[in-house]
């Protein structure tokens, strides 16, 4: 009977949940339009400015200090808040492709997507980038195209160029009449109705009802040509793409398109109010060893993102974990797989970016913190007792390498506290060589060297410095042979580090030199990322 009604609750509690993040190309609105989502959601009383000189309330998402002085994401940011009897987790990832590790991590945490592509510049670099990684998992990706009421590429031409290049088949949800500075509104082809454009609105779009695009009051609200080419174009989308079907858009072969300006809170609460009628709840997830489906009774659980001083008053260092299956309980033990022992949780947290409350039980779906003193390692795994490894969160080859030096002798302790907890965040990769022990980072982008210099100085008061290294790749190396091995690493000692979990590192200087290796070690692998 006391399985049965904890069983019952479980599926009610999955049936409710949405879990997404929002990507995008750096500047196209992915910010302002989780601000404006969690306005229409109650969440927030008022929407900050991601950049202005004149407001001085920065979005709350981008809490980070750095990210309120840059006006950019550096880091993910998880916000939930209820809709429609529905509870919404949102993850705002970082736009910048010097980032992309992060945002590639979080997209294994979510069961959809939006995608945000800027109606002046249309599909960017990153966001190819970041879609490509949502099809190889077959996420179902809703696209919102952002800044309607900017002059920008013609409404056809953006929907073949999302097709061509990021090979998505789209079923347009929503349809604009007029754009720029001829932009009067949106009808909606899912509600059948059209939404007017009121520039800087409060909450509310001015939704007219029409029977049909033959009603005249079409004309009367967007004008005779308007409505004209309204019905014209609305007419070649009935014919020319397919009719939207939540399944085939729940097996990622279909993506909606709906179309907006976030920053004039317009077209939001439609695509929200579609979101969550077609979005999925929480989805099985792949192990080494099993499908963990969200309603078995077991708990299972895994850490996407780890972050050091989320309140830099009280110095705390949060793990982010997302539920798979089951329920997770406060005060309860769970095993953590890789240490191979219990852990327990007093104060686990739900959050909307930097505030947090205790929490005394999340599903499948949630997103939970947890306070950590230094067991936990992006990818590690919780359950109730059974040994489980979740794919699909890599570290991958750096391409950015510095020297990283001390600068205060006397800040050695807080250096080394600093640079680990920052390491296992997964901002940077952290190496030492094994001939001199001096360290080394490796990122992805330059922006990150950044980011890392300053948290190291104000979240640390650890002043560093920087100097050029001569590396072109780090690849994990192994070997069963172990005379081949030891050959290995007595020829290319000067080349050879560790990383921050003691598996050797082949450190190119050049591709040749990594071809060389290559080719005279047959008997060594070479590994591009450290899942292997």
């Amino acid at each position: 009977m006391y399985l049965c009604a904890r069983m019952e609750q479980l599926d009610k509690e999955i049936a409710i949940r949405r879990t997404f993040a929002i990507v995008s190309h750096p500047d196209a609105g992915k910010t302002t339009l989780t601000e404006k989502l969690l306005l229409f959601g109650g969440a927030i009383q008022e929407a900050g400015a991601v950049k202005s000189n004149k407001i001085k309330k920065t979005t709350t998402s981008d809490f980070m200090e750095i990210e309120k002085q840059r006006g950019i994401s550096v880091a993910t940011s998880v916000m939930a808040f209820e809709y429609r009897d529905l509870k919404i987790n949102i993850l705002d990832t970082p736009g910048h492709k010097d980032f992309a590790e992060d945002t590639y991590r979080t997209l294994t945490a979510v069961d959809s997507v939006i995608v945000v592509i800027d109606v002046a510049k249309g599909v960017e670099e990153q966001t190819e980038r970041l879609v490509e990684v949502c099809r190889m998992r077959q996420t179902p990706i809703i696209v919102f195209i952002n800044k309607l009421d900017r002059e920008g590429l013609d409404g056809f031409d953006l929907l073949d160029e999302i097709e061509a290049k990021l090979k998505l088949k789209v079923t347009p949800l929503s349809w604009p009449a007029g754009m720029g500075q001829r932009f009067k509104g949106v009808y909606s082809l899912y509600k059948q109705n059209l939404i007017l454009f009121r520039p800087h609105s409060k909450q509310t779009d001015d939704v007219v009802e029409i029977s049909s695009l033959d009603d005249p009051a079409l004309d009367q609200h967007v004008g005779p040509a308007l409505a004209n080419e309204l019905r014209e174009e609305t007419e070649i989308i009935e014919t020319v793409y397919p009719a939207f079907d939540r399944q085939e858009y729940l097996a990622g072969h279909v993506s909606p398109v709906f179309f907006g300006s976030a920053v004039n809170n317009f077209g939001v609460r439609e695509l929200l109010d579609c979101f969550v009628e077609i979005a999925p709840p929480p989805l099985p997830r792949i192990t080494e060893e099993r499908l963990v489906k969200p309603n078995e009774d077991v708990f299972t659980g895994f850490v996407f993102k780890i972050h050091a001083n989320i309140d830099p008053r009280h110095r705390d260092r949060i793990a982010f974990l997302r539920i798979c299956s089951g329920k997770f309980e406060r005060n309860t033990p769970y095993f953590h797989v890789r240490q191979g022992r219990p852990l327990r949780f007093s104060n686990p947290t739900s959050f909307m970016a930097s505030k947090k409350e205790i929490v005394d039980e999340a599903f499948p779906g949630d997103v939970i913190g947890l306070y950590d003193s230094g067991n936990f390692k992006i990818g590690d795994v919780l359950t109730t007792g059974e040994e489980l490894h979740f794919k699909g969160m890599p570290n991958f080859s750096p391409e950015i390498f510095r020297y990283v030096n001390n600068e205060d002798p006397l800040k050695s302790k807080q250096f080394v506290k600093g640079l680990d907890q920052l390491m296992d965040e997964g901002v940077a990769q952290l190496f030492t060589r094994e001939m001199d022990g001096r360290k080394i980072i490796g990122v992805v982008g330059n922006l990150q060297l950044d980011v890392i210099q300053y948290r190291l100085e104000h979240e640390y008061t650890a002043r560093v410095s920087y100097e050029p290294t001569n590396f072109y790749k780090a690849c994990w190396v192994t070997c069963d042979d172990k005379k081949a091995m030891a050959d290995f690493e007595n020829r290319r000692g000067r080349d050879l580090a560790r990383d921050t979990d003691d598996r050797l590192v082949f450190l190119a200087e050049s591709p040749w030199m990594l071809k060389m290796a290559q080719d005279n070690h047959p008997e060594v692998e070479f590994h591009f990322t450290s899942e292997f």
